[in-house]
């Protein structure tokens, strides 16, 4: 069979669920379809209830991290970075790119910097970026709406004040999630998962494989009408235990 090509590759992973590519990266490590990439609950690497989905008709997003922290001026600091240099590590990256921005705000304003708008979301477009995952709001979510780029944020807000970035490509947290620049960012309504790139392609097959032996056990399920049939269906399943 002919080894699918990159393009390939995003677009089929783009079919499947965020929460079945975490089943398969570490939700279940005693699943043989799981490749134990993290301890699950030790290791942060997909986001919390903090995040929402802004677009969750979208559907699934994926692409490499690119990373960047904004927060308030400073006179110290003041010039060093800018929002070109952001861009110019989006269009450095492998594509599609995910921009991943933890803000950094004093608690009275982290909810109040509507960060990315329109202008800013169409120039990350334009150098292939296909979502932001960030721990703020932005803004202008009509307009960005009909560009199909995927947001998951802290929240919306109308407006903002003078904002500078801090740094760019250095590891970032965003709600609950660590990110290293370059690693694969999959996200959809359910939030967002990270894990190495190089395990693409295993992520791939087994998330696959789990959904079909899912689908199987659902279409038994939905026959079912008794507990001892159910028990049957999970026995040694994901979620099912042999019951002795």
């Amino acid at each position: 069979m002919t080894e699918l090509s990159d393009d390939q590759l995003f677009a089929e992973l783009r079919k499947i669920d965020t929460p079945t590519i975490t089943n398969v990266v570490a939700t279940y490590p005693k699943n043989p379809l799981c490749l134990g990439l993290y301890n699950p609950w030790t290791e942060n690497w997909y986001t919390d209830t903090s995040i929402r989905c802004i677009y969750p008709e979208m559907g699934a997003v994926i692409g490499y991290a690119v990373t960047c922290v904004y927060g308030l001026p400073d006179p110290n600091y003041a010039g060093r970075l800018s929002f070109m240099d952001v861009v110019d590590a989006l269009d450095a990256m492998k594509k599609p790119t995910v921009l991943v921005i933890q803000q950094k705000w004093p608690p009275e304003l982290m909810n109040k910097a509507g960060l990315a708008g329109e202008m800013m979301t169409t120039s990350m477009q334009a150098v292939g970026c296909v979502g932001l995952l960030s721990n703020g709001p932005s803004r202008d979510v009509d307009a960005i709406r009909r560009m199909k780029f995927q947001m998951l944020l802290g929240g919306v807000t109308a407006g903002h004040g003078e904002m500078a970035v801090q740094s760019v490509n250095a590891p970032v947290s965003v709600g609950g999630m660590d990110v290293a620049p370059g690693e694969l960012i999959h996200m959809d309504e359910n939030g967002a998962v990270k894990f190495p790139a190089q395990h693409a392609r295993a992520v791939l097959k087994n998330a696959q494989a789990m959904l079909a032996d899912e689908a199987d056990k659902l279409e038994k399920m939905r026959k079912a009408k008794t507990a001892a049939e159910i028990r049957a269906i999970n026995s040694g399943g994901t979620y099912g235990a042999k019951k002795g």
